[in-house]
């Protein structure tokens, strides 16, 4: 179900219309804009792209779809070292690809400028709403939750935003089970992912409280049944320096992830929901991990109710997040007993919904977004000559910077990339 496109026909016409750039679009019976659409604005519709000497794209392409000393710009998932997509950096080091990366397209304070992040905290926030609602009902309490759908069943963002606002309503006039009370949301992170889960739990009858006070919270009894409870997590709630005597520094622990240690097993006793919006990779203690769950269980301390796993790491900063679930069988629940996962909504455990395209579910919305700011790129992208050598390539600095092959080759700041080949 990946709808999304990277330019829309409104993008399209403009590259057409005013820089005369010829675009052919592969045919597609499921993207979220159609054949029909494309070619209203002057694009070629084609069954194959072998004229095309740039390529745009949103996800990995098929390993045997790259063609020799072409351009493509997608979003590759190699950064990293992501084991699994090795074979496709292997391709296209084998066929001499010109390869931009849209997760290292940024400005000179290397904030991101092209992204879907925005979008995939607003369906992510969604599906946990609604994955909540489904669970409460498993376990006897039906919610205003229990009314919401899945993001991609909604026929707009508009539509989503209404259902949600609706059951806010709900929420003042009715309230919530005591049982299940405090009702409190935890968010990891502060970037786009974070802003865009805010956003969407914004339309609800919210109170945002800090990490302190969630502690607190059920203790004081200074809650009631009409309201959520949300916090923010920062990094320097997550981790803490392994040194007791040490402070949290956030340059320090960029740096020097090795010297911190995880400190949010201690909130998430307090939690009904926890969303995982913040950038993580393996240098950096994990969030939650199958042990402390574990433990959890056997305390009978489990509040927690779904993970919204929005980063979506298999294995990673929610280690029980075994695998990037499907937008069409999106959510598991896991047994901290058994350590596994039990697809849908029935099981001992914790549900973790952890759809890993999850803008995908708001394509339309979504790929406009996108396309809105790739489009100040895509003519230089369309016109470089790329079979000069890198330093007389001439494209904004943003896109530059974002080349990780050029003729096959690593450049300059990609070249720490030799070693995941290596292995």
């Amino acid at each position: 179900m990946e709808r999304r496109v990277a330019l829309t026909p409104s993008h399209v016409k403009l590259l057409i219309q005013d820089f005369g750039v010829r675009v052919l679009v592969e045919s597609s019976p499921k993207r979220v804009f159609t054949d029909d659409e494309f070619a209203e604005v002057g694009a070629e519709i084609v069954t194959d792209l072998s004229e095309a000497q740039v390529i745009f794209g949103v996800k990995e392409m098929p390993i045997d779809f790259f063609e020799e000393e072409k351009t493509y710009i997608f979003f590759s998932h190699t950064i990293k070292g992501q084991e699994y997509n090795m074979p496709l950096l292997e391709r296209m080091i084998e066929k001499r690809i010109n390869l931009i990366e849209y997760e290292k397209i940024a400005n000179n304070n290397d904030q991101r400028l092209i992204f879907f992040g925005r979008f995939a905290g607003l369906a992510g926030m969604i599906n946990s709403l609604w994955s909540l609602g489904q669970r409460w009902l498993e376990m006897g309490y039906e919610t205003p939750f229990a009314k919401l759908q899945q993001s991609h069943k909604y026929d707009s963002l508009e539509d989503a935003i209404h259902a949600i606002s609706m059951a806010g309503s709900e929420i003042l006039e009715e309230g919530f089970h005591e049982d299940l009370l405090p009702i409190t949301v935890g968010i990891t992170g502060y970037g786009n992912v974070s802003k865009g889960t805010q956003e969407i739990l914004s339309l609800l009858p919210i109170e945002e409280i800090s990490p302190n006070e969630l502690l607190e919270l059920k203790e004081s009894g200074n809650y009631n049944n009409t309201t959520i409870y949300s916090t923010i997590f920062k990094e320097k709630h997550i981790s803490r320096t392994k040194d007791t005597l040490g402070s949290f520094e956030l340059q320090d622990y960029y740096n020097h992830p090795e010297k911190y240690e995880n400190n949010m097993e201690q909130y998430i006793p307090e939690l009904t929901v926890l969303m995982n919006c913040m950038y993580w990779d393996p240098s950096y203690p994990r969030i939650i991990t199958k042990d402390f769950l574990a433990n959890l269980n056997e305390s009978g301390d489990i509040k927690l109710a779904v993970i919204g796993d929005v980063t979506c790491d298999p294995d990673g900063s929610i280690e029980a997040t075994h695998i990037g679930t499907f937008i069409e069988d999106p959510v598991y629940v896991y047994n901290p007993i058994t350590r596994e996962p039990t697809m849908g909504f029935k099981g001992d455990g914790i549900l973790i919904m952890a759809v890993d395209i999850l803008p995908s579910e708001l394509p339309r919305e979504a790929s406009q977004a996108f396309g809105d700011t790739l489009l100040h790129f895509a003519p230089e992208i369309a016109s470089a000559n790329y079979h000069v050598n890198f330093d007389n390539l001439k494209l904004p600095a943003p896109i530059k910077k974002a080349l990780i092959l050029h003729h096959g080759k690593f450049t300059p700041p990609f070249e720490y990339m030799h070693e995941y080949m290596q292995d």
